[in-house]
């Protein structure tokens, strides 16, 4: 048996296992919230007839008349229907409870709103995929599809109305299919767009989430709320039922989509951006090297950071010894209308024009700017082959 093959076989054992004991989860509904308008934008709704997914008629009242991608690109990914199950009722607890069980290195995906600052650790989303929230006061949708490494957190207003989200059980180019509860139109995580259903050509509004360890986390938001591991549901939280997957020379799984352009490995690791139609690749190689990135993406000066001492949450068994990755975010570079330039001194950020020292979360911890944010801007995680097949006009930073 080939190491994919094992792979394949870990993958969709555990997750139908995962799906069986599904039922000996509890939940209780996501209280409603108020509505935030202009969330979502719709676009135009192309419908052509053709055959759904096998199987999804019985699963789902879907209008499946209605779709803009070809059904044939969409893949069972094992489990049915809500197989992975979303967290609808999140708990959370404060760093200093969750600083027991989680290491310095670990992965978690960070969200702030206002001064709501979250974090959700990836050893949870590795096998739920979804979150429903509401933070800030807004909806919101924190996703993660471990077959491309996309951290995405969503508004999941749309049109004035809350939308609560699950998984599908299907994958498109690998990636996640979720669909919303209240049409179970069904939605592609990569670009936030309705692929089929009543909802279909509208997009999600993305909002900036990044992939961060929990010592970065837990140092710069020491108030901060984290993701609690009471879910309603028994999985092996810390555990990677994708071991292995991450290394650069293996295969994506499950991948039936278009050829992957060589310029990078399909599994190479990328941070990606998407301003005013101009769309950047930064391959983590590049920036593991240069640590500071200064871009102009789509006409808007943008510095791109990277520091080590993240750990990947799809390498070892135990995600918290996953090998280091890195983590690389992304920021406007204006502060009070003055485009700042950034260096690395060996172990903090600094800008040259007021020398503050800035974090990997865009915060000023010391100088003049100390207690300034930098606007950040939305940017993904991807592997190559899952960012460049919904984005094929992509550029690759170069140095």
């Amino acid at each position: 048996m080939t190491p994919l093959q094992a792979l394949t076989a870990t993958v969709v054992g555990l997750f139908l296992l995962a799906a069986c004991a599904a039922a000996q989860g509890t939940s209780s509904e996501t209280p409603p919230a108020t509505p935030a308008p202009g969330t979502a934008v719709a676009v135009a709704t192309p419908t052509r007839e053709a055959l759904p997914p096998s199987g999804a008629e019985a699963e789902f009242s879907t209008d499946f008349s209605r779709h803009t991608v070809d059904y044939a690109e969409i893949l069972s990914g094992g489990p049915p229907k809500d197989g992975i199950p979303s967290v609808d009722d999140p708990h959370f607890i404060s760093v200093e409870e969750a600083g027991g069980w989680l290491e310095a290195q670990e992965p978690v995906i960070f969200l702030r709103l206002g001064d709501d600052a979250r974090a959700y650790p990836l050893q949870i989303l590795v096998w739920h995929e979804i979150v429903n929230d509401v933070v800030d006061g807004r909806p919101v949708l924190v996703t993660f599809c471990p077959l491309c490494n996309t951290a995405i957190a969503f508004e999941r207003t749309v049109d004035g109305r809350v939308l609560d989200f699950g998984t599908t059980g299907r994958l498109r180019y690998s990636n996640l299919i979720m669909y919303d509860r209240q049409t179970e139109t069904w939605w592609q995580q990569a670009n936030g767009e309705a692929i089929a259903g009543a909802l279909t050509g509208t997009r999600l509004a993305f909002l900036p989430a990044a992939i961060v360890s929990w010592e970065n986390f837990q140092t710069t938001y020491p108030d901060g709320m984290v993701l609690s591991t009471d879910t309603g549901y028994a999985r092996a939280y810390g555990q990677n039922p994708y071991v292995g997957y991450d290394d650069v020379s293996n295969t994506p799984f499950l991948y039936r989509g278009p050829e992957t352009p060589g310029q990078l490995r399909p599994m190479t690791r990328v941070l990606a951006i998407e301003r005013n139609g101009d769309v950047v690749a930064f391959p983590y190689s590049t920036l593991e090297e240069l640590r500071v990135v200064h871009e102009s993406v789509g006409g808007e000066e943008v510095v791109v950071l990277w520091e080590a001492g993240t750990s990947s949450a799809l390498d070892s068994s135990g995600i918290a010894f996953g090998r280091d990755v890195g983590s690389a975010n992304a920021f406007s570079r204006l502060v009070d209308d003055v485009s700042l330039t950034f260096a690395f001194d060996g172990s903090d950020f600094v800008d040259e024009q007021t020398g503050s020292r800035w974090t990997i979360l865009g915060e000023s911890s010391e100088g003049p700017l100390a207690g300034r944010r930098l606007d950040p801007i939305v940017a993904v995680n991807h592997f190559w082959f899952s960012w460049v097949a919904f984005q094929p006009d992509t550029r690759i930073f170069l140095p």
